[in-house]
């Protein structure tokens, strides 16, 4: 069976708000596959090979060959950092047409983030960034203060002001953190209902209504879901079971739903990466749509 992209979109969920009930495997691998042909909007980048981790540097030629692997299935790459190796994501990017969601890494050594937000303003004085992003989940880690995230994100919206800045976290601290959220130009949120526990049967309903909170929490600015996925491998969270069809069958309820709304989603992740065992256990090595060896899971 073969799709074509105005057939994935007609493609409407059921009584139980998921895509794939009832489908057939090979009909649910043909959309798989049809969905990565017409192109997903969004990846995060994945940089980390075996054996490397944050802090150490990536060359620009193994960011080039990762590029090359996702430049037919997307039209953007999200970055979480700009130092390390990590500056030559959104030049590539650029240089292949793919347009950039590019985010300085801050937490709690102040010479670290002053080198990030320092690397991001250079990035997008050059012409790297379509979006900027100041943090990703620093108050849901309390490493930074409110007042610290907001001098942060005012220098960087002083410096570029024809670009728009936000601030990358879970969908509820847009609810929380007002004075975030109005300082805003995009709300970049990020939705799990993997890790808050949820079925995989009520997953895509658990999104949504993620979505929702943040929509109502920005009082009318754009809502971009900067990180959503499902692992293929690992422990359970309390219902949310990681497993390769689950893994396969979100994506294709995340990509349908989102393209079906034109919300603008990043994926999470492209590839599968090991060092987040140490943060996350054996669960946080396969987000991937690719495998560590760069090759497609499902």
């Amino acid at each position: 069976m073969s799709f074509n992209k105005e057939k994935l979109l007609s493609l409407k969920p059921d009584a139980h708000l998921s895509y794939v009930e009832g489908e057939s495997e090979e009909t649910l691998t043909d959309i798989f596959e049809e969905i990565l042909q017409n192109g997903v909007h969004g990846f995060c980048f994945s940089l980390y090979e075996d054996g490397q981790k944050p802090g150490d540097i990536i060359s620009e030629a193994q960011v080039r060959r990762r590029m090359e692997i996702l430049k037919p299935h997307t039209r953007w790459i999200r970055s979480f950092s700009c130092t390390e190796g990590n500056e030559f994501i959104p030049k590539i990017a650029k240089e292949m047409g793919i347009k950039t969601l590019v985010g300085a890494w801050l937490g709690k050594d102040d010479e670290i983030n002053q080198r990030e937000i320092a690397g991001l303003l250079q990035l997008a004085k050059e012409g790297y960034v379509d979006i900027a992003a100041v943090g990703n989940e620093v108050l849901y880690r309390n490493d930074l203060t409110e007042d610290e995230l907001l001098a942060f994100m005012t220098k960087v919206k002083a410096e570029i002001p024809n670009i728009p800045v936000g601030y990358v976290d879970a969908y509820y601290e847009f609810t929380k953190c007002p004075r975030i959220t109005e300082a805003c130009d995009v709300i970049l949120c990020n939705c799990y209902p993997f890790w808050e526990g949820y079925s995989f049967e009520n997953s895509l309903d658990c999104m949504q209504q993620m979505y929702e909170q943040a929509k109502t929490a920005s009082k009318g600015k754009q809502v971009i879901i900067t990180e959503t996925g499902w692992p293929s491998q690992g422990e359970n969270v309390e219902g949310a079971v990681p497993d390769h069809k689950s893994a396969r069958d979100y994506f294709i309820n995340a990509q349908l739903w989102a393209s079906n709304e034109a919300i603008p989603m990043f994926y999470f992740a492209s590839f599968d990466e090991s060092w987040k065992t140490g943060a996350e256990g054996t669960v946080g090595a396969y987000w991937g749509i690719w495998d560590k060896h760069e090759k497609m899971k499902f």
